[in-house]
């Protein structure tokens, strides 16, 4: 669980050492509620809320800006090294556009698409129905793909 709360924090807070620390802050939270623990229908779910409200009081508390999102969570390649720069070019650039989203969309994206986390569980998160989270995921992922298309003509035609 440890890993998956690294990298929520990390994308909302796009800093290593303040995700670190966040990390901390919510193993401490959960200690603090052990006997309260078994209560919960998913810990898990739980962990990702306290991160998740962890790192937005501190994007409050200190004015964060989304910066880009660099390789630290890009997969590793076998390919040609020209297939391997052409990927890492696309990565980045769906990178770019996922920071570019509203918050909500963001995080959405990150428990759902890279977490693997089921709709009940980042409805829990988010504090949203599931289905709203299906709509803001479905309306996320169509903005990307339609600036990755755009992207992609402008491209061809530039060439």
């Amino acid at each position: 669980m440890k890993d998956k709360i690294f990298r929520l924090a990390k994308r909302i807070l796009n800093d290593i050492e303040d995700a670190e620390d966040v990390i901390q802050e919510v193993f401490y939270k959960l200690w603090e509620r052990k006997e309260e623990i078994s209560g919960y229908r998913s810990i898990e779910a739980f962990a990702m809320t306290v991160t998740k409200n962890l790192c937005l009081d501190r994007i409050k508390a200190k004015g964060y800006r989304n910066e880009p999102i660099g390789e630290w969570n890009t997969p590793a390649d076998h390919r040609s090294p020209e297939k391997i720069v052409e990927l890492k070019d696309e990565i980045g650039m769906v990178h770019a556009l996922i920071s570019r989203l509203p918050e909500q969309s963001r995080i959405i994206i990150q428990l759902r698409d890279i977490e693997g986390m089921e709709f009940d569980e980042i409805a829990e998160i988010m504090q949203m129905k599931p289905n709203a989270v299906r709509v803001a995921l479905s309306r996320a992922r169509k903005s990307i793909k339609e600036q990755v298309i755009k992207n992609q003509m402008y491209e061809y035609q530039g060439n």
